[in-house]
């Protein structure tokens, strides 16, 4: 079981650092969003481990309320960023003498 935690805590401890890396050059917002996601993610799995290798769910509660704020940041984010098809076509002025 140590081996297998040890594996799993480096490669999820270079998941972290590669998202470091993509949050501080991601050229655009939605790169920075993603990492972080992945980020969140990441610690999440992290923890997990943890809990996994010392046989105790007392961070049980602390995943469920990353995985929620992880999920409602990414919602959000992903809210704010996406265009607004449905209002641009609300906006534009209606001319009556076109639908006759």
């Amino acid at each position: 079981m140590i081996v297998v935690g040890t594996i799993c805590s480096v490669l999820l401890a270079i998941t972290g650092l590669l998202c470091i890396v993509r949050i501080v050059r991601g050229p655009t917002m939605l790169d920075r969003t993603v990492a972080a996601d992945v980020f969140v993610a990441a610690s999440a799995g992290a923890i997990g481990v943890e809990a996994a290798v010392g046989r105790h769910g007392t961070t049980l509660s602390i995943l469920v309320v990353l995985s929620l704020v992880g999920f409602l940041g990414s919602v959000s984010i992903a809210r704010f960023a996406a265009p607004d098809t449905d209002r641009s076509s609300h906006d534009e002025p209606t001319d009556p003498e076109e639908d006759a």
